[in-house]
């Protein structure tokens, strides 16, 4: 038995318009899979860091910095790369950076930013661990 179809080929799209449904298709999967796997500012941020600068900061520095309320500008970040190079060259491992508004300690060798201190809570503090000082 045989049956008959009723075709219409007016029905039919053209291959460009199906083509390019397909590739909003993706555009709008790979959106939602890309949202989905976003990182927060923060994550962001330390990333650009990283790459500008070089200089990482660690959770506990970020903490410090947040709770202590020391904001850092991008001038400020500079002047640490620079004295994390300075430490750097001359053989320096842990150092000490003295700042106009805080204290911190960094890794030279990880180039990790460890901990920070306010101006306020310098006095009477000891420092150990660090095999060098930079007044920047």
């Amino acid at each position: 038995m045989v049956q008959s179809v009723n075709f219409d080929p007016s029905a039919l799209k053209p291959l460009e318009q199906v083509q390019a449904q397909a590739q909003r298709q993706a555009i709008q999967q790979q959106a939602l899979q890309a949202a989905e796997t976003a990182k927060p500012f923060d994550s962001v941020f330390q990333t650009a860091v990283d790459r500008g600068l070089g200089v990482k900061f660690s959770a506990h520095a970020k903490e410090r910095l947040q709770s202590r309320n020391i904001e850092l500008t991008d001038n400020d970040l500079s002047r640490i790369q620079s004295a994390v190079d300075k430490a750097a060259s001359k053989g320096a491992r842990s150092s000490l950076l003295v700042m106009d508004k805080a204290a911190l300690i960094v890794s030279v060798t990880n180039r990790t930013v460890i901990t920070a201190v306010d101006n306020s809570s310098l006095k009477e503090n000891v420092f150990t661990n660090i095999d060098s000082a930079v007044i920047v």
